[in-house]
């Protein structure tokens, strides 16, 4: 029997090559219907071809500038953590020693939360008094690199400490909510140079000789700072006076400038810790202190900070690779699965070529 079915009917497919997509200017590809418009196609097109993969959506983030001397100071940064006793397979070293150390603003609520509501449901209502001055708190943390024996067991969770600016006060009158002379608790609004220091000598150099492996002890400590103004400088004389006592070696180092992604503060660790804060919705800065502290960071799992060790050290052959700059994708590595397999590498290592091409650039 032959089939009566016409053939080739129907609408025709409008192709969209990518060179068409790449000759419109990015200031024309911000929305769908700009972009259909400078190709002379429908949006509809456009959301199909989206849909077929053949477009891609896009969320860019702008990233510090980095002049000539940040790019080389990242380069020599990135081979300092190389281990020198295998100079024929540059491989980093385990980073055991080093101690992460930065601040973070938490805030009480978003300006805008997303929710999944079911059909009819009300909305929730969420108010503040002013949007644009909710209440937050910074805190201070500090984290080293979890440790493990040979079975696989975790011997050191490289959780040093996380701390508030906050501060205590009794109340000047009486409200609904609290009898004058009450103490109630204040964020700090400016953190500066003294407050750095003293937090320093009082919580995290006390906290990393009370948690520190037994093991290392006379070992040299590392303690990585970025290079903000309040930052304490690596000479500071009543740090090193505190930090070489009690037979500790503490030594402040600082990681170079525009550099967020050689710390794993904020490579991953204060991410993680956003996203499991936001959960709780607190309505206090005492609720904020206590789910940040007692939730969020106590509940990160030990696991995923290794992990971001070892995403530190493939941004760290990253900048090496692209000679000190900073546009590069982090490599995918699958940890989760290797970890799970019990063969998660403790370093990475790369070729010579790339090492070689670095040092190149620094001349």
């Amino acid at each position: 029997m032959v089939s009566k079915k016409p053939k080739n009917c129907g609408r025709k497919r409008i192709e969209i090559s990518p060179e068409a997509i790449q000759g419109v200017p990015l200031r024309q590809r911000t929305s769908m219907q700009d972009l259909a418009r400078a190709l002379g196609v429908s949006k509809s097109t456009v959301h199909t071809r989206l849909k077929e993969k053949e477009i891609k959506r896009h969320s860019n983030s702008i990233k510090s500038y980095l002049t000539p001397a940040n790019k080389k100071a990242r380069v020599e940064f990135a081979m300092s953590m190389l281990d020198r006793r295998k100079p024929h397979q540059p491989t980093f070293i385990d980073m055991y020693n080093i101690v992460h150390v930065d601040e973070k603003w938490f805030y009480r609520t978003n300006k805008v939360q997303k929710f999944y509501l079911a059909a009819g449901e009300h909305e929730p209502e969420r108010t503040a008094k002013s949007k644009n001055f909710i209440e937050k708190v910074m805190f201070l943390c500090a984290t080293a690199r979890p440790r493990y024996d040979d079975d696989g067991n975790m011997t050191f969770d490289g959780k040093i400490g996380i701390w508030p600016f906050t501060f205590q006060e009794e109340a000047k009158r009486d409200s609904p909510n609290r009898l004058k002379g009450t103490l109630i608790t204040k964020a700090m609004t400016s953190v500066t140079r003294d407050v750095i220091r003293i937090f320093m000598l009082t919580k995290v150099l006390p906290a990393i000789k009370a948690k520190w492996p037994l093991e290392d002890m006379g070992k040299t400590i590392f303690i990585q700072q970025d290079n903000a103004k309040t930052h304490i400088p690596i000479d500071d004389p009543q740090f090193c006076q505190v930090a070489q006592s009690d037979g500790f070696d503490i030594r402040l180092m600082c990681q170079p400038p525009n550099s967020p992604d050689c710390n794993v503060l904020d490579l991953g660790f204060f991410a993680a810790l956003q996203a499991a804060f936001q959960k709780e919705f607190p309505d206090s800065i005492d609720d904020i202190v206590t789910k940040v502290s007692k939730g969020a960071y106590d509940d990160y799992p030990p696991d995923r900070a290794n992990r971001v060790f070892l995403t530190l050290q493939s941004c760290l052959r990253e900048i090496l690779r692209d000679k000190g700059g900073q546009h590069y994708k982090i490599p995918h590595m699958r940890k989760a699965t290797l970890e799970r397999l019990g063969v998660l590498p403790r370093t990475l290592s790369f070729d010579q070529e790339i090492l070689q091409q670095a040092i190149d650039s620094l001349s």
